[in-house]
């Protein structure tokens, strides 16, 4: 098996894997990176999302072939529990989140967002938001969360 390096969270990682297994896989089975999580295994639903570049991505349907030399953020690259990401303490703040299946890729949507737009409208959220499915009924409070974090990395 071919050697695929890449960037996860700011470390280098080279993990021996087949082209062709998907990057979600490698992620949580040999990397112990736990936030993407496996919804619908065809890029639809969002719940393994993960930043490439500036750009929100499915890691369930994304080939291992395609990430090398990449950049790749999950939501444990965002912020620590000492220090949080501003999305992740919007979050908390607007009490944005239900079960939690679905948070990870809404954040890193948001943060894919920001990264391009720190000033977005509440429509450029919305559309942000629009590919992560979730079924706890949280989104006005997660796109609220998302314009907060906006305005909070804004002042600082």
């Amino acid at each position: 098996m071919p050697t695929i390096r890449f960037q996860l969270n700011g470390a280098t990682v080279a993990v021996d894997a087949d082209p062709d297994q998907a990057l979600l896989d490698v992620l949580r089975g040999r990397l112990g990176t736990t936030s993407p999580h496996f919804g619908c295994g065809a890029g639809e639903c969002g719940a393994c999302y993960v930043m490439v570049g500036d750009r929100a991505m499915a890691s369930c349907d994304m080939p291992m072939w395609s990430v090398a030399d990449k950049q790749i953020v999950t939501l444990e690259g965002l912020g620590t529990a000492e220090q949080p990401h501003p999305l992740q303490r919007a979050f908390i703040s607007e009490q944005a989140m239900q079960c939690g299946y679905c948070v990870s890729g809404i954040l890193i949507s948001a943060a894919a967002l920001l990264e391009r737009n720190p000033s977005p409208s509440e429509a450029e959220v919305r559309a942000a938001l629009d590919r992560n499915l979730c079924r706890c009924g949280s989104h006005n409070r997660m796109v609220r969360a998302v314009l907060r974090a906006a305005s909070e990395m804004a002042t600082s």
